[in-house]
């Protein structure tokens, strides 16, 4: 395996914010069951599975559904947020994340989107990056869930790169944490007391200069 820098992007609240469609569509799942969905619960969720998210939903609820109406209830979920993701095209993308890829590109410095969702592939394609990303690893190539760095290193390995040469963008704690476990550096994208176990954390990447880009390229901290 060579010896080249490799950069890996988690999608939701790092490249898009589609965080505020999982909120909707769970808000209106809980609001459906009977009871209500804050956006301070909804924060706890990022970086977590579909199942996972349901399942704490339906405890802060105190409900318990059969395993058939769990599986209807979160097939509506995906049905509703795929409907605001329908509506998507390339102004989400968030701002100064054009910048960076596009100086990876030109720089010809590979990078992957290592995403726990199952439809960034979806969400790529309709916010015209699809082509761009030289591997996608998302929810449909895993079987666990982050912290476990299992998504990163897949992406690592499509990169050709050694996960001590990879750098990786996140804004949840879980991961942050599968990149530190991966032994990758983690760069943390929104609060800094929420992010803090990360090698280096930004509000946003209109924060990010190409030069820090550039040092961590030379290996420089």
């Amino acid at each position: 395996m060579s010896n080249h820098k490799a950069f890996i992007f988690d999608l939701d609240g790092v490249i898009v914010d589609t965080a505020k469609f999982h909120f909707l569509a769970w808000r209106k799942l809980a609001n459906d069951l009977g009871f209500d969905f804050t956006e301070e619960q909804n924060e706890q969720l990022k970086g977590v599975s579909r199942v996972e998210s349901l399942k704490k939903i339906l405890k802060w609820g105190n409900m318990e559904l059969s395993e058939e109406e769990f599986n209807r209830q979160m097939a509506l979920k995906n049905e509703n947020y795929l409907s605001y993701v329908e509506e998507m095209d390339d102004a989400e993308i968030l701002p100064g994340v054009p910048k960076v890829l596009n100086y990876l590109i030109e720089n010809k410095i590979p990078f992957a989107l290592g995403s726990a969702s199952k439809n960034a592939r979806t969400i790529l394609k309709k916010i015209d990056l699809y082509e761009k990303f030289d591997a996608i690893v998302d929810g449909t190539d895993v079987s666990k869930a982050k912290p476990d760095p299992e998504v990163f290193l897949i992406a690592a390995e499509k990169l050709n790169a050694e996960p001590h040469n990879c750098v990786v963008f996140e804004d949840s704690v879980a991961g942050v944490q599968a990149a530190n476990i991966g032994k990758m550096t983690s760069i943390g994208i929104g609060d800094e007391k929420v992010l803090n176990e990360a090698d280096y954390v930004f509000t946003d990447f209109t924060e990010i200069e190409i030069e820090f880009i550039e040092k961590l390229l030379r290996n420089q901290k």
